[in-house]
């Protein structure tokens, strides 16, 4: 079969492509924003990618076309594919009818930590033998590549709240019907296609639904909104984890260190072991101890695989160090929403000590470009030091507001060449630089890497 994946070089539907290829199907593309991690994936893999949509890009011999939820009526290609009367699904549809069948799937929901905690889940599956298949929103260092088939009965998938497509306005997770649930937390986001948190609340609740009762659901134990989903009803056995040590946690940690970076798994009162690795801040070892309890419910002796998390890599663009030079280090994070950003920023505070941090800031996400995280943007960037902030013209929202309310030093400029001049200004060896953007950045983070690497900061 040959395949047609308009919007190939999202994080998703690069993954879906990466899937279709290894099962021997002929697929090409088309997307008009490519840039790395997906666009190289892409590039390795063989997949040739079109710029732009048009519907001369769709080879007249694909059997299929699959729509991307980016894509919408109006779209020439979208329009074509109609008018022409062609076989067209979605991608999440796609997933579920093509690789899911006879699986065990786990998945992975929450408005912040899905892709890590879909890399952690995938790592701990990994070390303990069971080759299991995987579609992640990102590239997996530790596998190269952002989804693969896999040999064993399992198969991970980040389980995203936002909708199907243009055609499927259903959240992408209710598609999946895993055997293991994971919800990490709840909170507003998504702005363009939920009017407030109740309506995402529904739909996570339709995904409890789909969890079958020899399943399990692993519950974030200190999100109330979470709480309130499982009171709508619930068939499926829960387990709870949180770091607060309440009466009722399945799964707990005793911090070791202050940063994240180590500390020790308690399974109902026993302490079962001890992590260390590299990555940082509570909100990755919330991340840990939910892909711990999702590995023990299908079976995994979590005691065992414990010490593989010393050699996780993670995922690019999470809090990834581009490289260090003249003393200053430079990190690419995809975080996009003030409690990712605010989490992040902590756990590296916590790491760095009193060195100065100072982030560049892409309000790029639709909830961030319409305004609807303005008020706590601010406050989420109080572990920096300085902030150069890219308000593009078509911000329809007054960044100024949110720059006049920062705890550090705060500019905003308008374009990327601007960014980086403004952050060579500021960079000074002992810095830690922080790109945060879901987008491309145009670039900048290896940019302006590469202009430090030219001229050293003071």
């Amino acid at each position: 079969m040959k395949l047609h994946i308009l919007g190939i070089a999202g994080t998703f539907m690069g993954g879906v492509a990466a899937l279709a290829r290894e099962l021997g199907h002929a697929v090409e593309g088309s997307d008009q924003a490519v840039y790395p991690p997906m666009s190289t994936q892409l590039e390795q893999l063989g997949i040739a990618l079109q710029q732009g949509y048009k519907p001369e890009h769709i080879s007249a011999d694909c059997d299929e076309i699959v729509v991307g939820n980016a894509l919408s009526r109006g779209n020439p290609a979208v329009e074509q594919v109609l008018d022409d009367g062609r076989k067209y699904t979605s991608g999440a549809q796609w997933l579920s009818e093509r690789v899911l069948p006879g699986r065990d799937t786990l998945a992975v929901a929450g408005t912040h930590g899905k892709t890590t905690t879909t890399s952690i889940l995938t790592w701990l599956l990994e070390a303990a033998g069971r080759k299991p298949g995987f579609l992640i929103g990102g590239v997996a260092e530790d596998f190269g590549v952002s989804a693969r088939i896999g040999a064993g009965r399992e198969f991970v998938v980040e389980a995203d709240e936002y909708d199907t497509a243009f055609f499927d306005k259903r959240s992408k997770f209710v598609h999946y019907r895993p055997l293991v649930a994971i919800l990490n937390n709840l909170e507003y986001d998504h702005a363009d296609i939920f009017p407030d948190v109740a309506a995402i609340q529904r739909q996570f609740h339709h995904l409890v639904r789909t969890v079958p009762r020899r399943g399990r659901l692993i519950v974030n134990g200190e999100d109330e909104r979470l709480s309130e989903v499982l009171a709508m009803g619930c068939w499926t056995p829960v387990e709870r984890f949180g770091l607060e040590g309440k009466a009722g946690y399945d799964w707990t940690a005793r911090m070791i260190h202050e940063d994240g970076s180590a500390f020790a798994v308690v399974h109902r009162g026993r302490e079962i072991g001890e992590v260390r690795w590299p990555l940082l801040g509570r909100h990755n070892v919330m991340n840990a101890l939910a892909a711990l309890a999702a590995a023990n419910a299908v079976g995994v002796d979590v005691a065992t695989v414990l010490p593989a998390l010393a050699e996780f890599r993670s995922v690019k663009r999470r809090l990834e160090v581009i490289g260090e030079t003249g003393g200053v280090t430079v990190y690419d994070d995809f975080a996009h929403h003030p409690t990712a950003i605010a989490t992040t920023l902590a756990g590296l505070r916590a790491r760095v000590g009193s060195a100065r941090i100072v982030v560049a800031m892409e309000p790029r996400s639709n909830s961030m470009r319409l305004g609807a995280h303005s008020e706590a943007l601010a406050p989420s960037l109080n572990d920096a030091d300085a902030v150069v902030f890219l308000h593009r013209p078509e911000l329809a929202w007054d960044a100024g507001k949110v720059v006049g309310g920062l705890r550090g030093e705060g500019v905003t400029v308008p374009d990327a060449d601007a960014l980086i001049a403004a952050l060579r200004e500021r960079a000074r060896a002992g810095d830690h630089v922080v790109f945060m953007s879901n987008g491309g950045f145009d670039g900048a983070p290896r940019r302006f890497f590469a202009a430090l690497r030219e001229s050293p900061a003071r």
